[in-house]
């Protein structure tokens, strides 16, 4: 339905033609405006009903005290594979993990994860690559979730995150308490909760259309040309070059997979190939413009640093393997 709105809009009202590189571009920006904005909504009004009625202060506090020998990082990486969400569609749930005072390492494995792997993507890679090299994405893209949660959870980077966030956060858990307290009902609980999820919308909507008029600009102007020729198979910085070259990116992992299609086609080695997916999906500069409303850009350049880190060192091990 946004899709369809997005193409009455840019090639029926506007006149812009569908294979040019301004109504590609324009396209890609009303639709996946459109989409974020409604995913922040949405995901804001669950979380803050979540918020209301269930125990999160318990869920926080059992996940930070107990022993789970990383099944939470697991289990945070397998939602974040079966949610069909790419990084800047991502970031509303994570904003809403962070409200409800979820473990920031175990955020971090959900928001790693869920632009990597969804099943559109395993099943393209399925009838493109075949069963072995499906179920290597699939894994590898739930362990760098897990890992990568793990790592960043052991750095206590919760004092990096914004004051906007931290605010969220006070206010969501007072509201809570005074909410049991005086036994409010859902009727009257749900007009503040629609009320405090737009002013999380309206808080993070300039970072939205900043991070998707990057993403839209790369989208509709860079060929695919540009990067085939900047990832020779011969040459052994091959891989960092494609991690590099996929970060202006942005594109979900469905939509990349064609794309990596061709490039291996093309002589491109399937590692190379993969660490510039997982990168166009998973380390966009769309991405880091819309965190930096949640993070500081100390904890983004972590988060970036060691996701990059462990995308290169798997590229090198695919190279080596398929």
């Amino acid at each position: 339905m946004i899709q369809e709105f997005a193409d009455w809009l840019i090639f029926n009202i506007i006149g812009l033609n569908s294979d040019s590189h301004l109504g590609s571009a324009l396209n890609f920006f009303i639709y996946d405006t459109i989409k974020i904005i409604f995913l922040l909504f949405l995901i804001s009004v669950i979380m803050g009903i979540v918020n209301a009625y269930l125990p999160i202060d318990r869920l926080r506090n059992f996940l930070m005290t107990r022993k789970l020998y990383g099944f939470q990082y697991l289990l945070a990486s397998v939602f974040g594979a079966i949610t069909p969400f790419c990084s800047c569609s991502s970031i509303p749930l994570f904003i809403g993990f962070v409200k409800g005072g979820i473990p920031l390492g175990v955020t971090f494995s959900f928001l790693i994860t869920s632009p990597l792997v969804n099943e559109v993507a395993v099943a393209m890679f399925l009838g493109t690559f075949g069963l072995r090299i499906t179920l290597i994405y699939l894994f590898s893209g739930i362990l760098l979730g897990v890992a990568g949660g793990w790592i960043l959870g052991k750095f206590r980077l919760d004092k990096y995150l914004t004051p906007w966030v931290r605010a969220i956060q006070v206010h969501s858990e007072s509201e809570t308490e005074e909410w049991k307290t005086e036994r409010v009902t859902f009727f009257h609980r749900l007009p503040v909760i629609l009320k405090d999820a737009w002013s999380i919308v309206k808080g993070v909507l300039i970072y939205i259309i900043i991070g998707i008029s990057i993403g839209a600009a790369m989208h509709g102007y860079v060929p695919e040309s540009f990067f085939e020729e900047h990832l020779s198979a011969d040459k052994w910085y091959s891989v960092p070059i494609a991690v590099i070259l996929a970060v202006p990116m942005y594109a979900n992992a469905a939509g990349i997979v064609p794309v990596i299609q061709v490039f291996v086609a093309k002589g491109v080695p399937l590692g190379t190939a993969m660490a510039f997916m997982m990168s166009v999906v998973g380390l966009s500069i769309p991405e880091a413009t819309m965190l930096k409303k949640v993070m500081t850009w100390r904890l983004i350049f972590i988060f970036f640093a060691t996701i990059t880190l462990f995308i290169i060192l798997l590229g090198y091990i695919f190279n080596l393997v398929l």
